[in-house]
């Protein structure tokens, strides 16, 4: 699995997520799910959106061999 979602967009996805959640706990029950799987794509960082527009925020980092 190919990562395609880190820096700044992850640190979004995590603060939208749990935004999402804290929402759905005391207003809307319906933005709990939405919540997680915002929360999920940080974690995995995967986003399949991101493959089918090719987007990549993932950068890896290189090690140079000496």
């Amino acid at each position: 699995m190919k990562k395609n979602v880190g820096g700044l967009d992850q640190k979004i996805r995590y603060a939208v997520g749990a935004g999402l959640i804290l929402c759905g706990l005391f207003k809307k029950k319906a933005l709990i799910v939405p919540g997680a799987m915002v929360i999920a794509t940080a974690i995995l960082q995967k986003c399949t959106l991101y493959d089918l527009i090719g987007v990549n925020t993932y950068e890896q980092s290189s090690q140079s061999d000496n």
